[in-house]
């Protein structure tokens, strides 16, 4: 039985476009900071009927971050801090993974990030697997994630008195399996989703998303 559900596992590349890590940190006890990381690649392999056969492997691109101010992102991104130039992205491997429910799983793996690499777990809850509604209507997998680490953990320990030392992380994510709907099964009826807005005119044309890129 688990030699079947293992060869049910498929293989799904990150959607750089529609996958986003979102992080918050204390700023002077005044507020949490929030930040964005767009641009993720990687790998999954995934079968929702055996989470134990899960894989990821991600690359995160530490030079896109994002929070909202230049001056802001050239700080995160100096030499006291993320040190952007000489680790230019963070990189999670998953070691292992223990479901919790049909739709749950931590997932654990080593995070690679300022030159140091720790075990980390994250709490990840699977949101779909269907036929995407829009062109090019590929198999798409869909899944947030949480967890909560510390700076000083991996060697990013300037300004104490203004950074706090944890970083919440939340995670949403979107993977692609290769090849076009037409060449896989016919989807069930949870996927047959109409391919346009019906609230559109049938007259005019309605939009659809570009291709993520790889």
């Amino acid at each position: 039985m688990a030699q079947a559900q293992a060869q049910q596992a498929q293989d799904y590349r990150i959607d750089p476009v529609h996958t986003r890590v979102m992080f918050a940190v204390e700023h002077a006890g005044f507020s949490h900071a929030i930040g964005t990381v767009s641009g993720s690649s990687g790998q999954l392999r995934f079968d929702p009927q055996d989470w134990s056969q899960a894989r990821l492997d991600v690359s995160v691109p530490l030079t896109r971050l994002d929070l909202g101010d230049d001056k802001w992102n050239k700080a995160a991104l100096a030499g006291n801090l993320l040190d952007g130039k000489r680790f230019p992205e963070a990189r999670f491997v998953s070691t292992r993974v223990e479901p919790q429910a049909a739709d749950r799983a931590f997932v654990y793996g080593d995070l690679s990030l300022h030159g140091v690499t720790r075990e980390v777990r994250l709490d990840v809850t699977f949101n779909a697997l269907k036929r995407h509604p829009m062109p090019p209507f590929r198999r798409t997998a869909g899944f947030s994630a949480t967890t909560t680490i510390k700076r000083s953990d991996f060697g990013i320990t300037s300004w104490k008195s203004v950074i706090g030392d944890e970083v919440e992380l939340r995670i949403e994510a979107e993977a692609i399996r290769g090849g076009a709907a037409d060449n896989e099964a016919a989807p069930t009826p949870d996927d047959t989703l109409p391919a346009t807005d019906p609230s559109v005119p049938a007259t005019e044309p309605a939009e659809s998303e570009p291709e993520p890129t790889p």
